[in-house]
């Protein structure tokens, strides 16, 4: 009888930080993005709904680059397997984008629904373009 090894990669703490980083870098440059929005009067106060399409089409604008840009970090830190990371990082913005998404649309009444349901949709595509990026960069210095 022969019995199977899970093998745990030694690097697995690295890999844990490249995903948080990546996630910590996006939340908390999307959040400065809507401070600053915030404060020069382009977004309504927090708490307040911002039912206008343009506001929602700028927030949605530089989330979609902040996507590339976590799935370019988690590209970038990954110890190995940087595609791997990517669609972790992907799977996971998408399952937070979701969760959003639902709470946003049944909850109470803060925007339109697509707003939402468009970030929930770009997750995966956007940390994908970013690994992607990090990729065709790395095959050049080569």
């Amino acid at each position: 009888m022969s019995t199977a090894l899970v093998v745990v990669p030694r690097r697995i703490g690295r890999s844990i930080l490249a995903v948080a980083a990546a996630l910590l870098a996006n939340a908390s440059l999307a959040l400065a993005f809507d401070q600053i929005f915030h404060v020069i009067g382009v977004y309504p106060p927090w708490g307040e709904p911002m039912p206008a399409a343009a506001p929602n089409a700028l927030a949605l604008a530089y989330r979609l680059v902040l996507g590339v840009a976590a799935g370019w970090i988690v590209a970038r830190l990954a110890p190995y397997a940087p595609r791997r990371h990517a669609a972790v990082l992907g799977a996971l913005a998408t399952l937070l984008a979701s969760a959003g998404a639902v709470v946003a649309i049944t909850g109470k009444d803060l925007g339109p629904d697509w707003y939402p349901i468009a970030l929930a949709v770009s997750a995966f595509p956007t940390v994908w373009a970013g690994a992607m990026r990090h990729e065709r960069g790395r095959g050049r210095r080569r």
